[in-house]
């Protein structure tokens, strides 16, 4: 297929290229940022006044920057509102007929993600007609993507829309929580710092599984939004002890409770997922080899 992958140079975008290389896709990568095999390119001005129809499209820029950006620079974060309605609008304008939209589990209600007993978000938790309050600027503009896809195939272009949760890898930047802790246990850092008391979950998953997934979902043309997770709650405090474990040393935890912390609970029901992938990279594992990277 003729593919044209936005955002390329990014986390996710840098996993995905050589992902549709060896499928022996034709890959179009843009990005801000070119790295070797990746164009120069702004995926806004692309979007704006390109006419090139390609057989799949998928958009992976976006402006993210891990929680420190989503909770202190939520009008550059709302850029994204911009940013996916121009990718909507040139689905329909050049009759692109398939295409990968990346929401977020930062769409789904804030309420439902609150301390006390985990609620595991199912894609349905998400109502269009009535939705609850999402994230963030950054959960809006996911949440208004979502829609936007919903009357672009209208227009005849099938849109996979994937809810990945918390996504983590090897060479992910260090704004992210998961390299910071591997980075402050390579240190051997005593006390280990973590932003809140700890105490808040997450669902991890590995970004060759995000990859996985995505490709799954292209070649079995799975509808509908499909969370990306696990399906397993793990705390920062948890996650805190099972790196400083495999790194080899057990350090005093030292909680920030003034640090941006998000939502308490953040888990999916992969249910929908898990009929179209499977996972394959544990947490654990995700953690030795980003250990030893």
């Amino acid at each position: 297929m003729r593919v044209l992958l936005s955002g390329a140079s990014g986390f996710v975008g840098r996993h995905l290229h050589p992902a549709l290389r060896d499928r022996g896709d034709d890959v179009l990568a843009i990005d801000l940022h070119p790295t070797p095999g990746v164009q120069a390119g702004d995926a806004l001005d692309l979007f704006r006044h390109d006419g090139t129809r390609f057989d799949l499209a998928i958009h992976c820029a976006a402006v993210v920057g891990g929680r420190a950006s989503i909770d202190g620079s939520p009008l550059g974060v709302a850029t994204n509102l911009a940013l996916d309605a121009w990718y909507f609008r040139w689905l329909a304008r050049t009759g692109t007929p398939r295409a990968v939209y990346y929401s977020s589990s930062a769409a789904y209600p804030v309420a439902l993600q609150q301390p006390g007993p985990i609620h595991r978000l199912v894609e349905t938790d998400i109502d269009y007609e009535q939705p609850g309050r999402p994230d963030a600027t950054y959960g809006l503009a996911k949440l208004a993507g979502e829609q936007l896809a919903r009357y672009v195939e209208a227009e005849g272009c099938r849109v996979h829309v994937l809810r990945p949760f918390s996504g983590f890898g090897e060479d992910q930047d260090d704004c992210y929580p998961f390299p910071a802790f591997i980075r402050r246990a390579k240190q051997r850092q005593d006390p280990f710092e973590i932003w809140g008391d700890g105490s808040s979950t997450r669902d991890w998953v590995h970004i060759d599984d995000l990859v996985g997934a995505t490709l799954a979902a292209i070649d079995q043309d799975a509808t509908g939004p499909i969370n990306v997770g696990w399906g397993r709650a793990t705390s920062f405090d948890e996650l805190a002890e099972l790196v400083t474990t495999e790194a080899g040393y057990q350090p005093e935890l030292k909680h920030l409770a003034t640090a941006p912390q998000g939502v308490h609970h953040r888990v999916c029901d992969p249910k929908r997922m898990l009929d179209v992938y499977q996972p394959r990279v544990e947490l654990e594992e995700g953690i030795r080899r980003a250990l030893t990277a």
